[in-house]
């Protein structure tokens, strides 16, 4: 089952420009570059050549993330109800004791933003979806743990 993720519009066509150039002029890049280094003869010693390919391999990679990521976006503005904790949301909450204010959703919503990002996906933000302020929830880490989140407050994010 594929879970959406949440975008906002700007963080929508930012990481749409950077497929499209990922697809377009970047990846036209690396063909010269390794056509380049192709022409420059033995490929098992040519430094240029190898490079090249794993920045391929590297931008390949992305171009498949960003591709997965924007088809199952949810697009739009953060939620304006603030009495339960939902994905584009800025949260202080208590968490094993220890006060913390994060966004709960993609670390690409946030890449502006010194904000520490949660996704809705871990275990911590599965626990506290839905959750309201003043909500007590506990996760299990991957080690085993019982983790408690005391959630103290919700907000829209605003970029």
């Amino acid at each position: 089952m594929t879970q959406t993720t949440w975008l906002t519009q700007e963080a929508y066509d930012r990481l749409a420009a950077e497929l499209a150039h990922l697809q377009g002029e970047g990846m036209a890049e690396i063909v010269k570059r390794i056509e380049a280094a192709r022409a420059e003869g033995d490929l098992k010693e040519n430094g240029g050549y190898h490079a090249a390919r794993e920045e391929q391999a590297k931008m390949a990679g992305r171009i498949a993330q960003l591709k997965a990521l924007l088809e199952d976006a949810q697009v739009g503005e953060a939620p304006t109800d603030a009495s339960t904790v939902q994905p584009g949301m800025v949260v202080e909450a208590t968490v094993a004791g220890r006060a913390m204010t994060f966004l709960l959703g993609s670390r690409e919503v946030a890449a502006t933003s010194d904000l520490d990002v949660y996704s809705e996906k871990s275990p911590l933000g599965a626990a506290i979806v839905g959750a309201a302020p003043g909500e007590t929830r506990s996760y299990t880490t991957p080690a085993g743990k019982q983790i408690e989140v005391k959630i103290k407050g919700a907000k829209p994010y605003a970029a």
